[in-house]
C-alpha cells in the first residue's frame, strides 16, 4: 500500500529520529562538508560544454557514448532533471539538453564527465565506527538500501566481479562499514541494510548509529546512493530514509533497483516506472530541486555506465573543488 501521509515525515523518523531542521534539498557538499553548494547555482559553461565532455567520453575505454544518452526525442521538463554544476542548459549548442540525459535517469551529462570505467576494484577494510574508516582522503561513493534490495549486486555489477561483495538470500549480511579501493583513486563503500527485522534490535541501533554518524562526519564522502526497489509500491521507510538524508544535506543519488522485474497487471502489480514514478512524486514537496535518480537492474546490467558516469562527474567536480 502506498504511504499518504508524508507530513509525518517531517516530525518522526522511525530509522535516525533526527530533530527537522530545514526544508529539504538536493545539495552537493565541497570537501569541507561545512559550506553547501546548489547543484543548480552554478549554470555558467560555455557553449562548448557539450563537445567537450564528448570528446572526454570518447576517451573512456569501451564506451559508447550514444549507448549512454537518451535519443533526441525524449521530452523532460528542466524543473525535474538533475543539472551537475557548471551545466549549461541552454540549447544553443550542437545538441538541445534534452538528448544529454544519462538513459533511464533524469541526470544530464556534464563537462565533469569522464575516467568512469573500473579498471581495478578491491576490498579494502570493514569498519564498525567511522574514525576507522581508511584514512587515505580518496573520495567516496556510499551504497545504503532497506535489506534484500540487491545492493551487494549492484555494487558486483558496477565492477564486473561476481563475488567482490558478499551476497545473500538472507538480508543483513553487510553488517559493516565495507571500504572497496577502485582504480587506486575512489572507493565504493556497501553500508548495512536496514529495515531488516529478523536481525537482533540492539544489532539495528548499532547499524543506525554507525551509519548515521559516517553520513554527517565522514569528510570524503561526495554522495549517498539510495537504493529503492522499483519492483514494488513505495516502503515507508524508504521515503522516511531519503527525508533523512535531505534534511541533513547529505548528497544523495536514488537508485531503483530490480527494473527488469515486471508484475502481472491482473494481480494489481504496477510497471517499476509506475513505482519510480510514484515514490518521486511522494517525496517531490519535500524537495526544493529535484534529486537525481537512475533505473538499474543488476539482472540486466541496466543502469551500470549510467551510474558509473554520474559518479565520475560528481567525483571530478569535487575533486576540482
Amino acid at each position: 500500500m502506498f504511504i499518504t501521509h508524508l507530513p509525518k515525515l517531517q516530525s518522526h523518523f522511525s530509522i535516525f529520529h533526527p530533530t527537522p531542521k530545514f526544508l529539504i534539498t538536493s545539495t552537493l557538499l565541497s570537501k569541507s562538508r561545512t559550506t553547501p553548494l546548489s547543484y543548480f547555482s552554478s549554470i555558467t559553461a560555455t557553449p562548448n560544454t557539450l563537445l567537450q565532455t564528448t570528446q572526454e567520453l570518447q576517451q573512456t575505454k569501451n564506451l559508447e557514448i550514444e549507448d549512454v544518452l537518451e535519443k533526441p526525442h525524449i521530452e523532460i521538463s528542466v524543473e525535474k532533471l538533475f543539472l551537475p554544476p557548471d551545466t549549461d542548459v541552454s540549447c544553443s549548442g550542437s545538441r538541445p539538453l534534452s538528448s544529454r540525459i544519462l538513459k533511464g535517469s533524469n541526470i544530464v551529462l556534464s563537462k565533469y564527465a569522464g575516467d568512469a570505467q573500473v579498471e581495478q576494484a578491491e576490498f579494502v577494510k570493514s569498519s564498525v565506527e567511522t574514525e576507522q574508516c581508511p584514512s587515505d582522503g580518496l573520495p567516496e561513493f556510499a551504497l545504503v538500501g532497506r535489506s534484500n534490495v540487491g545492493k551487494s549486486s549492484l555494487l558486483n555489477s558496477l565492477v564486473r566481479r561476481k563475488k567482490l561483495a558478499l551476497t545473500s538470500k538472507k538480508p543483513g549480511k553487510t553488517q559493516c562499514i565495507n571500504h572497496f579501493r577502485i582504480n587506486d583513486s575512489w572507493h565504493l563503500v556497501d553500508l548495512p541494510g536496514y529495515g531488516y527485522a529478523a536481525a537482533p534490535h540492539e544489532v539495528r541501533t548499532d547499524w543506525a548509529k554507525f551509519t548515521k554518524d559516517y553520513f554527517l562526519n565522514r569528510p570524503t564522502l561526495v554522495s549517498v546512493f539510495l537504493l529503492i526497489d522499483a519492483s514494488i509500491p513505495a516502503k515507508k521507510i524508504d521515503l522516511e530514509y531519503a527525508s533523512w538524508l535531505g534534511q541533513n544535506k547529505i548528497p544523495m543519488t536514488l537508485v531503483f533497483t530490480k527494473c527488469d522485474k515486471r508484475k502481472k497487471k491482473k494481480n494489481g502489480g504496477k510497471r517499476p516506472e509506475e513505482n519510480l514514478q510514484n515514490f518521486l512524486e511522494l517525496i517531490q514537496k519535500f524537495f526544493q530541486t529535484a534529486p537525481p535518480w537512475i533505473m538499474t537492474s543488476s539482472v540486466t546490467n541496466q543502469g551500470r555506465d549510467e551510474i558509473l558516469l554520474h559518479m565520475s562527474q560528481l567525483r571530478n567536480y569535487w575533486l576540482k573543488h
